[in-house]
C-alpha cells in the first residue's frame, strides 16, 4: 500500500512535493522478494512451498503474491480455458487445483509470454489468496493477505482532547487516546472503553486487518456499525485492545478541537 495507493511513488499520479521524476510509465511495476518461507494449502495438500515468493507491487493496487512455478506443486493443477488480457503484463493463462474431492477453479494464473519490460513474470504464477484453505508466513497462519513489508501500522499514546459527536450528542470523550497511524490511511483515535458514553451494542459485523486482527463492531440503537474494536490485537498493535474507534455517516472525531 505503502508504494503503490495514496500518494506512494508507484501510485499513477506519485507525490507531489519531491525533487525527482520517475522516467517511466504512470502505471508502474515492481517486482520484490517477499523475505520469508510461504506456504498455501488446499484441501489438506500442500500446493505452494517457497522462499523465493514475490510480490507485485502494481500502481492503483494493492501487492499480488507470485511464486516459482518450481515451488508449486504442478501435478494438481489443470490448464482451463479462461484467460484475461492485461495491457501492462500481457495474457493470463488459468490453472484450477483439482484434488479426488474437490476444484479450485482458476486458483492460479501466469504470463506464460509476457509483454517486453515485465520478462520477470515467466516463470511465475500468481495466486487467488481466497481460493486455497490455509496460508502460512514461516509456522503462523495468515488471513486476508501477507503483510506488505512496506506497510507500518504504529501505534502512540496521546494526551490529545479526542470527542466524538452525532450532532450535539457526545458519544465519547477522552484524553487518553491512542492514535494508529498507518501507511495510506489518516489517523484513527481510539479511545478506551470507559471513556465511551454511547449506548453501544454489539453488531454481527466483523472484519480482519492482516495488520492488526480480528474487529468486531458496535452499534447505536438506532445506527448500525458505528464503531469498531480489537479484542485481541496482533503484537504490533496490541495497546489498542480495550480501545473504540469511531467512524460511520453522521459521526465527527475532533481532536483537540478540530475535526479529523
Amino acid at each position: 500500500m505503502t508504494l503503490t495507493l495514496s500518494d506512494g511513488p508507484l501510485a499513477s499520479s506519485g507525490p507531489a512535493d519531491v525533487n525527482y521524476s520517475i522516467d517511466g510509465p504512470r502505471h508502474r511495476l515492481l517486482f520484490g522478494h517477499f523475505p520469508r518461507r510461504v506456504r498455501g494449502v488446499f484441501d489438506g495438500r500442500v500446493v505452494i512451498d517457497t522462499r523465493r515468493a514475490r510480490l507485485l507491487h502494481e500502481s492503483n493496487l494493492l501487492p499480488a503474491l507470485y511464486v516459482p512455478t518450481a515451488d508449486v506443486d504442478m501435478t494438481v493443477l489443470r490448464r482451463t480455458d479462461h484467460s484475461t488480457h492485461c495491457p501492462f503484463k500481457g495474457d493470463a493463462s488459468y490453472w484450477s487445483i483439482v484434488t479426488e474431492d474437490r476444484t479450485g477453479e482458476n486458483a492460479v494464473w501466469g504470463y506464460e509470454q509476457p509483454i517486453e519490460g515485465v520478462e520477470w513474470l515467466a516463470d511465475h504464477v500468481g495466486v487467488y489468496w481466497d481460493r486455497f484453505d490455509a496460508w502460512f508466513d514461516e509456522d503462523e497462519p495468515v488471513a486476508g493477505h501477507l503483510r506488505d513489508p512496506y506497510h507500518r501500522v504504529d501505534v502512540r499514546r496521546s494526551s490529545a482532547h479526542v470527542v466524538v459527536r452525532r450532532g450535539d450528542e457526545v458519544l465519547a470523550e477522552s484524553r487518553r487516546p491512542m492514535v494508529v497511524s498507518e501507511t495510506g490511511l489518516p489517523n484513527r483515535w481510539y479511545l478506551p472503553a470507559a471513556d465511551v458514553s454511547a449506548p453501544l451494542v454489539s453488531s454481527t459485523t466483523t472484519s480482519h486487518c492482516p495488520y492488526k486482527g480480528d474487529a468486531s463492531y458496535h452499534s447505536l440503537p438506532d445506527v448500525a456499525d458505528v464503531a469498531w474494536s480489537y479484542h485481541a490485537p496482533f503484537d504490533d498493535t496490541i495497546r489498542i485492545a480495550g480501545h473504540l474507534c469511531f467512524l460511520a455517516d453522521g459521526i465527527t472525531t475532533e481532536v483537540d478541537g478540530r475535526p479529523s
